[in-house]
């Protein structure tokens, strides 16, 4: 199995409150991104890491990694209008074979685990798509468009995390079709396709890093 993983990181910070894009801003003196490349490197030493960044970034990113002396081989690819070019402009740097796997995952997600990354890959082998999701412990309610709300059950739904794993020829595919606004994740692109998508079990830790609260707690959870 040849294996690819697509990081897509154009994120800008403005619900951090800060000037730093979040993908940059350090966590226990280590950007974020390069968090969540090494995790990937860590799986596998050979995988095949892109790293999508809008191209006015690119300068900053190449003067964190001098500064940080990061070594894990990566390549780079630009950033589009919206998540959605981002990632096909990233699957442009993919060489398509039969046994090719493609991972999507969030530049801001540095503490999937590597079990997760791995049953993803195993379960995408195995049925062509795999999408990581942890269950809802919260109550939930729906909210229907006369602002009426209604309690629904939580246990038919799950929280979806990255990465998103594929077989490569099924997501290159997918990502021919035109861009829509009901594409929230690549399982929603896949899935518009035609395909359907398995379930594997994700893990609670794999945050979104988007908030200072996100920070705060990923700080915390370093110490420990």
């Amino acid at each position: 199995m040849k294996r690819y993983v697509v990081i897509v990181a154009g994120g800008k910070g403005l619900r951090m409150g800060t000037d730093i894009p979040k993908q940059f801003l350090p966590v226990a003196g280590t950007p974020i991104l390069m968090r969540t490349i090494r995790r990937f490197h860590e799986y596998d030493p050979q995988m095949n890491i892109i790293v999508v960044l809008p191209a006015h970034q690119i300068p900053y990113w190449n003067e964190l990694c001098a500064q940080y002396h990061f070594d894990v081989p990566f390549q780079l690819a630009l950033g589009g209008e919206t998540r959605f070019h981002s990632v096909k402009n990233g699957l442009a740097h993919v060489e398509f074979a039969s046994d090719a796997y493609v991972a999507v995952h969030d530049g801001v997600r540095p503490f999937v685990s590597v079990s997760v990354i791995n049953e993803a890959f195993n379960e995408a082998e195995r049925s062509g798509a795999a999408v990581p999701v942890i269950p809802v412990v919260d109550s939930i309610r729906k909210i229907a468009e006369d602002g009426t709300n209604k309690a629904e059950n939580r246990a038919a739904y799950r929280l979806v995390q990255t990465p998103q794993v594929f077989r490569a020829d099924m997501l290159r595919k997918s990502y021919e079709q035109p861009y829509c606004e009901a594409f929230t994740d690549d399982a929603s692109v896949v899935e518009y396709s035609g395909h359907t998508v398995s379930l594997t079990e994700g893990n609670r830790e794999n945050i979104k890093i988007t908030t200072m609260s996100d920070l705060k707690w990923a700080e915390a959870f370093l110490s420990e």
